[in-house]
């Protein structure tokens, strides 16, 4: 497995293209926003987009769902408990983040469910509380957490279908996976663009 960490839009939202090295299949994970820009890089990777993997509903990682799915064909892929989200962003949203709506998810998964490239697998686990249908994305020593875990920091809590106690519960079943875990989180928030699960137990100050 191979992967493209991207920073995309006005809201420092990091985009991934993920790819299996031996099919060249791929996946983009939150196209928020500069889809050519995403797909002139997958170009360049020889990757041939697949999937388009939601990690959770909001408009700033769908925000490029539309074109993405317009100019590759992939298909969208969102937890069951977010899907609704995709096709319900009320229209002032839209403008503010210059997004089209979403179409509706292809593919419904839920804590558990493999997503597969080739031989590459990403194991979906369930992380809400910043989202009902948050997910966490797991596969290769790396784990990709959308808007749950951030570099020294953690999604908001005080949004609509939000719950800290929740979150802090998705966090806790995130730091029961191995400590060189690499941290790809879905915002450029933090002073490093990564961490890793360890690092995140020990020093993120929200979680002591």
């Amino acid at each position: 497995m191979f992967v493209k960490q991207l920073q995309v839009g006005l809201f420092a939202v990091f985009a991934y293209i993920v790819g299996d090295e031996e099919t060249k299949e791929g996946l983009i994970i939150d196209p928020a926003a500069n889809i050519d820009g995403i797909l002139s890089t997958a170009k360049r990777m020889n990757i041939d987009i697949r999937y388009i993997v939601n990690t959770h509903g909001h408009v700033d990682h769908a925000a490029g769902n539309a074109e993405m799915k317009r100019k590759t064909g992939a298909k969208i892929v969102i937890h069951q408990d977010d899907a609704n989200q995709l096709t319900s962003t009320p229209a002032l949203f839209l403008r503010m983040f210059r997004a089209k709506a979403s179409p509706p998810a292809d593919i419904l998964v839920t804590d558990g469910s493999l997503i597969s490239l080739g031989k590459t697998s990403l194991k979906v686990i369930h992380t809400p509380g910043h989202s009902p249908g948050g997910i966490a994305l797991y596969s290769g020593g790396c784990v990709f957490t959308g808007d749950t875990l951030f570099v020294g920091s953690v999604g908001r809590s005080d949004l609509p279908g939000a719950s800290w106690p929740v979150m802090y519960r998705s966090i806790q079943k995130l730091f029961t996976l191995p400590d060189e875990t690499k941290v790809l989180p879905g915002h450029n928030y933090g002073p490093t663009p990564t961490s890793t699960i360890g690092h995140e137990k020990k020093y993120n100050p929200y979680i002591q």
